[in-house]
């Protein structure tokens, strides 16, 4: 087994870095978070940072790095309050990693792959058409990680899509039967298997 220690890290090279950084946490969650800036323009990005802050009240979080540069999506979430989160399913793998490439606000990730917006419910942020799992968000708060100037960003679900054979009679929803994909590091997709479901565990 390889051992790496920390002081090696600021020798390596920085794309080296960030890989090994970004994949030694595990999959995390592909989603793809939909937004529309005050004059319309729609805009949507892949994020690997989505993760459940509590059940009652539903809400997530998701972190954006430091804003020193623009950062489209959070900049709208900021203006109108509202966004979409949206799975990634195996079929639009390659458009949707697409859309982490930094295009200017006034140009939406929709006219440059083949993802389609579409509005429902009267919700006004853009859902990703065919996204088996959508979910309608409202921004709550934020944080400031001091550490590395990124934000946590939390907000409140006030609707969920979801495909009507992904969702179990106790409530759970049963991602791998709608091939959703998870991200390992930045750029390493998986579509994960659902092999086993353990009951709640009690002390014996």
């Amino acid at each position: 087994m390889t051992y790496i220690d920390s002081n090696a890290f600021d020798t390596f090279d920085h794309l080296y870095r960030i890989n090994l950084i970004n994949s030694c946490s595990g999959y995390k969650s592909a989603n793809l978070i939909g937004t529309k800036c005050s004059n319309g323009i729609e805009n949507v990005a892949v994020f690997s940072s989505v993760t459940h802050i509590g059940s009652n009240p539903a809400m997530l979080g998701f972190f954006c790095r430091p804003t020193t540069v623009t950062r489209n999506t959070y900049n709208n979430i900021k203006t109108t309050g509202l966004y979409t989160i949206n799975h990634i399913h195996e079929s639009i793998l390659e458009d949707a990693h697409h859309t982490s490439a930094k295009y200017d606000s006034h140009i939406s990730e929709f006219d440059k792959t083949r993802l389609i917006s579409e509005y429902k419910k009267e919700f006004k942020a853009p859902f990703v058409k065919n996204a088996p799992l959508q979910l309608a968000m409202k921004f709550v708060e934020e944080y400031h990680i001091k550490a590395n100037d990124t934000i946590l960003v939390i907000g409140k679900i006030v609707g969920i899509h979801v495909d009507n054979e992904l969702l179990k009679d106790d409530g759970f929803i049963d991602l791998a039967k709608a091939n959703i994909a998870a991200i390992n590091g930045l750029d390493g997709y998986a579509v994960p298997k659902s092999t086993t479901r353990l009951e709640y565990q009690r002390p014996k």
